[in-house]
């Protein structure tokens, strides 16, 4: 229905084209039978002249948009709109209309480019896609600026392409404007994995500069979340990522305080539960750990991130006990009680996924401690065969 009023309203426009008044001027005349003709360069010299004569000549603007729209020179569009509408809003309604009619173009356009670029196997043509994708969008965004549906698009493109410094500022944009849930998300997880790159080049290199601009990049994310999380409070994305930033940035302290504000005032939030755990297992807390995940469980049974990091506590746990009597030259088998906790987790996740290696493989190191050789034997054929 929208799309058959915006043509309405381009047939109106074009009726005022075509039509012209009685007073028009010789370009003005001539311009509007070179439109109806197509010959928009003829049309462009005419209307060019019209407003180098006539510098208050709204309709020789306005006309002169919609020829730079038809040529699809859609900033010179916008400056000859804005012109004819500083001069008076006798087209301010046909102008409207044009800008939405070519934002609903250039938006389709953008997604069926980005789809063929998905569709395409051939690297060169995909880029070429995705190149003409982001142009159709950037263009939308001309066209009509306040469409956030267009920068959402955009950025999509964007990250799907990996040009990820690109894809910050309509992220930024969204957040802006709406406090996009799909931009705090994606922003977020754009500067942290700029952190982590840093410090990795920081491990490799020993360079303190890049372990200074990693935890710059954290706390970003950090500022950035705990802004978010005020319009969003139990999006499981924004959590998950906003606790790995203050253990990334070693302030779980600081977030272990937040997030425990966050469990007393929602106990049924499972995704508050989680990462309030995820915290208290980074920091070695194992027995509040150990609650948290399973008050994430009472409130999910299926839960599949706190069964796997239940089973992650009750290893490292018993990974600690052991240590801790070696390290004290004892012999003791208390160690294998936690690693028996995480048995019945592990098993349960490899029937929720039976695809993860990485649990697999756990699942074999946990039959393994525990003597149970054939099922371990067996956890690890499994893993090998699906890294195959």
């Amino acid at each position: 229905m929208r799309n058959s009023k915006l043509i309405l309203s381009i047939i109106l426009v074009l009726g005022l084209i075509f039509t012209g008044f009685q007073c028009a001027s010789t370009e003005i005349t001539s311009a509007r039978l070179y439109i109806q003709q197509k010959n928009y360069d003829r049309a462009l010299e005419a209307l060019q002249t019209e407003v180098t004569k006539n510098p208050k000549s709204d309709e020789g603007y306005f006309l002169l948009g919609f020829v730079y729209a038809e040529k699809e020179m859609f900033p010179e569009m916008i400056d000859a709109y804005n012109k004819s509408l500083a001069i008076s809003n006798k087209y301010k309604s046909n102008i409207a209309d044009s800008r939405r009619y070519h934002w609903v173009n250039l938006f389709n356009a953008g997604a069926t480019f980005y789809q063929r670029g998905n569709n395409t196997e051939d690297p060169d043509s995909a880029r070429l896609n995705f190149d003409r994708s982001i142009e159709r969008f950037e263009n939308a965004i001309l066209v009509e600026p306040d469409s956030t549906d267009t920068y959402k698009n955009l950025a999509f493109v964007y990250i799907s392409t990996n040009r990820l410094d690109e894809a910050m500022k309509p992220l930024q944009t969204l957040i802006d404007k709406e406090r996009s849930v799909d931009g705090y998300r994606f922003l977020g997880e754009i500067i942290y994995d700029k952190g982590n790159r840093l410090r990795t080049e920081y491990e490799n290199t020993g360079n303190a500069q890049d372990s200074i601009a990693a935890q710059e990049h954290f706390l970003k994310v950090i500022s950035l979340l705990e802004e978010g999380r005020k319009y969003h409070p139990g999006d499981a994305d924004i959590l998950l990522l906003l606790s790995n930033s203050y253990i990334s940035a070693n302030k779980i302290e600081v977030a272990v305080d937040a997030f425990r504000e966050g469990v007393a005032k929602e106990p049924n939030n499972k995704y508050y539960r989680f990462n309030y755990g995820v915290l208290l297992l980074g920091a070695d807390k194992y027995e509040e750990a150990e609650e948290q995940f399973k008050k994430a469980i009472e409130i999910d049974s299926e839960y599949e991130n706190a069964i796997y990091n239940l089973a992650v506590t009750y290893v490292r746990w018993g990974s600690y006990i052991n240590k801790q009597a070696e390290d004290k030259g004892e012999t003791s088998s208390e160690y294998k009680t936690k690693f028996q906790a995480a048995l019945p987790y592990l098993e349960k996740l490899v029937q929720m996924k039976d695809d993860d290696t990485v649990i697999w493989e756990l699942l074999g190191r946990v039959y393994a401690i525990l003597d149970m050789q054939q099922d371990a034997e067996n956890a690890y054929k499994k893993a090998d065969s699906l890294r195959k």
